[in-house]
């Protein structure tokens, strides 16, 4: 009885641990014209256009370079840090992007159009759920994305 006293104690303790992990899944990025700029494996491996492995985007939101360097995180909540650690930005429930400064510049449809700060679709994420928002909005940070959706 005792060691299921113990047992349930720990299990309770390890539940109150708060994660911030995201979702990760398997998606590919294209501009406005179709093509390609990237991708995302269903393991997190963050592949360029010539799916080259770029880095990595891990389920507690961490976000590595090529070298395998923490260059970023997103938390639970679509916040986006950099490397020191201070907000660059957040991805919203709705899918609004947002800059530092808290302003919308642009947007993810729930049917994964990419859309700028005036509404004009730039691009489309395959394989989009509402549920991957977090990590396609710390991709479209870290790959550059985010001053192309400034109308």
């Amino acid at each position: 009885m005792k060691l299921l006293v113990m047992l349930l104690g720990l299990l309770f303790v390890s539940a109150g641990v708060a994660r911030a992990d995201i979702a990760v899944g398997a998606v590919t990025l294209r501009n406005g014209s179709g093509s390609s700029i990237g991708s995302v494996d269903s393991d997190g491996t963050l592949r360029n256009s010539s799916g080259s492995s770029v880095g990595k985007i891990e389920k507690d939101g961490t976000i590595r370079n090529g070298s395998g360097s923490s260059i970023g995180k997103v938390e639970g909540d679509g916040t986006v840090r950099n490397g020191s650690g201070s907000s660059i930005g957040k991805v919203d429930s709705d899918g609004t992007i947002r800059n530092g400064s808290g302003s919308s510049v642009g947007k993810i449809d729930g049917d994964g159009t990419i859309r700028n700060g005036s509404g004009s679709s730039v691009g489309k994420v395959d394989g989009y759920s509402s549920g991957l928002r977090h990590m396609v909005g710390a991709v479209l940070f870290f790959g550059g994305s985010v001053s192309v959706l400034k109308p």
